[in-house]
């Protein structure tokens, strides 16, 4: 097979790749349906072996989850700050801070901006960059020229970049805004005379509120790290910053985001980063910046670190949160489109596994070990993303429905509704912990919200089969079939809104 690749042209090979997830995904999901009709009982061996691994999974992830919140809590309880100044270089390192902006209120960019401020760290050590689009120029340049006059002698440094319109080779979107700013902030950087390897760079989304010790700890870390210039930081993402105004819906998929970020975190040879992060401006610097053709970027940006440091590079958990926006949009049914939006593109994250794969082929110095396991966490990862829940919830019993009286009375076939049973048990048990943290990881609630608000909190729970489906596998299913047959996803920016601006749209719980 791999004689036959390299026979190919490089572009048609990568196109391979890029429709090797989506085909997987529909083979599964059109197999099971054949094979319940034609062979019911083999289908209800393989909805069997199917239970028993997610049952497996399932437990695992649960075990994951409550070690990374252990770790979580541990660090919430250190004070942060004297132990980085302890440190011999603590006085060198200085953070180059991206906030790429589009159409946002600036309420939302001085939320940002004031949480910047309000940091247990020095902040003339702060280089602030704030990144716009010439495709929102008046209402960029009036934004950032309010918030200069703000914050400008708040910070050590306050960069405004401007990302011109219809670049050749970009795709609109966050990659190519912070790409351009990123060769900016390297222009003013060398001006300044920094060392690059005594910077490091957080890229964050606009409505990123890091917590207050979040940059002493990363640069705790970062200064104690045995190979500090070959690793990102990834902190726990977490979704405080509206939570309260936003539908349940919304917010049980901001939460779950979340819990499945613990459990990554506690495995960090299996972590990419994701949304809000940082890294060395060496290596953010040796690959040329954020790639800015693809939706991705945040995740991409490691893989392209992988790549170039011949597999030499990780990701190194940071147990701090950074608080973000849930979709809100100040209408229910608006939310909940935008909400599947967003999950598409998070989903089309599938676009990794091509560059990964095409990348991995080409190398001759990543060891096989650690390509097969990434090309495994990849593709096991988004596969199960778009299948499982429609196995589990839909498909799982169409065998059954399907059979006649003698595949129903086989002991096998009778054995499939209880192991589908304990994986509901197992997954109830991940619910109700998931609920007991989500109500210990909220922020107060604001008194305009009744008290019956915190019992909702709790009780949304009970939604979350449904989330699965609509907000996790259809969407990632969308997102692989469109790269699949190359319908390439362009980038979506997520409405950002907070209910005090349209006080008299309250969401539907």
């Amino acid at each position: 097979m791999f004689a036959f690749l390299k026979r190919l042209p490089k572009p048609t090979v990568y196109r391979l790749f890029e429709m090797i997830p989506g085909i997987l995904v529909w083979v599964t999901l059109i197999g099971a349906v054949v094979l319940s009709i034609v062979k019911p009982l083999w289908a209800i061996y393989v909805i069997i072996l199917f239970d028993l691994y997610w049952l497996m999974r399932v437990s695992y992830l649960l075990i994951h989850m409550m070690a990374g919140w252990r770790k979580f809590s541990w660090t919430l309880k250190q004070n942060w700050l004297p132990q980085a100044q302890a440190l011999p270089d603590f006085d060198k390192i200085y953070h180059l801070i991206f906030l790429p902006t589009y159409k946002e209120p600036i309420t939302v960019l001085r939320t940002t901006l004031n949480s910047l401020t309000s940091a247990n760290y020095p902040a003339d050590k702060f280089i602030i960059v704030l990144a716009g689009e010439a495709k929102d120029q008046e209402n960029f340049e009036h934004n950032a020229a309010v918030l200069k006059q703000e914050f400008s002698d708040k910070f050590g440094h306050f960069l405004i970049t401007l990302h011109p319109n219809n670049i050749v080779g970009e795709l609109s979107g966050k990659g190519a805004n912070i790409n351009w700013a990123g060769h900016r902030a390297q222009e003013y950087v060398d001006k300044l005379g920094l060392a690059y390897e005594n910077i490091i760079v957080s890229s964050f989304d606009i409505d990123s509120c890091p917590h207050p010790d979040y940059f002493a700890l990363l640069t705790y870390t970062y200064l104690t790290h045995p190979d500090r210039l070959h690793t990102s930081f990834q902190p726990v993402a977490v979704y405080n910053n509206n939570i309260w105004d936003s539908p349940s819906l919304m917010r049980i998929i901001a939460n779950s985001t979340t819990f499945w970020l613990f459990t990554d975190l506690v495995r960090p040879e299996r972590l990419f980063t994701f949304s809000s992060h940082s890294m060395p401006m060496k290596a953010l610097v040796d690959v040329g910046f954020w790639q800015n053709d693809i939706v991705t970027e945040d995740s991409r940006i490691f893989l392209q670190c992988f790549v170039y440091y011949d597999g030499n590079y990780r990701v190194t958990p940071i147990y701090l949160p950074i608080s973000m926006d849930t979709v809100y949009s100040g209408s229910f049914w608006r939310s909940l489109v935008n909400q599947y939006k967003q999950q598409r593109r998070w989903a089309y994250g599938v676009e990794n596994f091509a560059y990964m794969a095409y990348h991995f082929w080409r190398s001759k110095r990543v060891p096989f070990a650690t390509k097969f396991r990434y090309i495994w966490n990849q593709l096991e990862g988004v596969y199960s993303w778009a299948t499982a829940p429609i196995i589990i919830f839909i498909l799982g019993r169409l065998p059954l429905m399907l059979a006649d009286s003698q595949v129903k009375n086989n002991l096998i076939a009778y054995s499939a509704p209880v192991a589908l049973q304990w994986l509901m048990s197992i997954a109830m048990v991940g619910l109700i912990f998931s609920a007991i943290l989500c109500t210990v990881m909220l922020p107060p609630r604001p008194e305009k919200h009744h008290w019956t608000k915190s019992i909702v909190m709790v009780l949304q729970w009970l939604l979350f089969p449904a989330t699965m489906l609509i907000f996790g596998a259809i969407p990632a299913t969308d997102a692989q079939t469109r790269l699949m047959l190359g319908k390439y996803l362009g980038f979506w920016v997520t409405e950002k809104k907070r209910a005090d601006e349209n006080p008299g749209s309250a969401p539907t719980n």
